[in-house]
């Protein structure tokens, strides 16, 4: 017996494919976790030397880990990057006509 599974092309944002809502904002903050949690895996640093570094206590070193960012605004992730030594950049540019919506989008040097 052979169970047909439909299969769906993702548009790239799996936030915006489940139709959560601010899906854009979200993938940025969880590209910007993703950028923080390497940083400090790359250190070898526990929660606890990781929440010292970052001015926050254990349990949201925790948090982060485990994506619960609802916690957490983009302001307070880009502080968390300078604070681990990295620069952050935003660029602002016209979107192209092509695209009916601008986009937010998190990219990683």
């Amino acid at each position: 017996m052979k169970e047909k599974i439909e299969v769906y092309h993702g548009s790239g944002n799996v936030f915006a494919d489940l139709g959560l809502p601010d899906a854009e904002e979200r993938l940025a903050k969880a590209e910007l976790a993703r950028q923080i949690l390497a940083i400090i895996g790359s250190r070898r640093l526990n929660q606890t030397q990781a929440a010292e570094l970052l001015g926050i206590d254990q349990p949201k070193v925790s948090a982060l880990t485990r994506g619960k960012l609802s916690g957490f605004s983009m302001e307070r992730l880009l502080h968390f990057l300078n604070a681990l030594g990295r620069d952050v950049q935003i660029t602002i540019k016209l979107k192209p006509r092509s695209r009916q919506q601008a986009h937010l989008k998190v990219i990683a040097a």
